[in-house]
């Protein structure tokens, strides 16, 4: 398990810079395994040194690239590949770990999410436009969401900005026609602020 201060969503990349001892191990030992490994968020305290309070759904990683440096230091990028649930968590020893289970996605009713989707969607290009606006780097504004429901609440998610309790919020959200419901309200928040900083500029 590599705990992190961020939420890692199914089908994001995840570039990782790896320096600790335990989590070189951790490296290696995948590398030698499946090539997966689970991220969670920590909730509260540091990476550095345990005694943090980390959540129990997370997100499995399949290494893709890797790159062991000449001090030993590791470069990586990983991607999402589904959600888990952390039955327990084993003693930190020599890295975190966890016994989890794949969290499956439920399947679509009806074609419920297509209308959320629809609405997620503009929300997120007016969202991207004020980005754009204050000079942040942004995804071209016709970005469109995959149309299954799954995949384009994810893709959603990735790309509303959210902090990283709203995104753990997002992760955990039952459903699709859920994730895509929340992002609405994540959409608002963050477009009133964005309109906020403007105007203040």
């Amino acid at each position: 398990m590599f705990p992190l201060g961020s939420v890692l969503f199914p089908g994001m990349v995840l570039p990782l810079h790896v320096f600790e001892p335990r989590y070189r191990a951790l490296v290696r030992d995948v590398l030698a395994g499946d090539r997966e490994f689970g991220v969670t968020l920590i909730e509260r305290g540091h990476e550095v040194g345990g005694g943090d309070v980390r959540t129990d759904v997370g997100t499995i990683a399949r290494v893709l690239e890797t790159q062991e440096l000449d001090d030993g230091r590791w470069v990586l990028v990983a991607v999402g590949r589904a959600r888990l649930q952390v039955a327990s968590w084993l003693p930190d020893d020599p890295y975190p770990r966890a016994l989890v289970t794949e969290l499956p996605e439920p399947a679509s009713v009806d074609g419920a999410e297509d209308g959320l989707r629809a609405e997620v969607a503009g929300r997120l290009r007016t969202v991207l436009a004020l980005r754009a606006e204050l000079g942040e780097a942004a995804v071209p504004l016709t970005t469109e969401l995959d149309e299954d429901p799954v995949t384009g609440s994810y893709q959603a998610a990735i790309l509303a900005g959210a902090t990283p309790l709203d995104a753990q919020r997002l992760l955990t959200a039952p459903s699709p026609a859920d994730r895509f419901r929340l992002l609405l309200e994540v959409l608002d928040h963050a477009e009133d602020r964005l309109r906020f900083e403007l105007g203040a500029g």
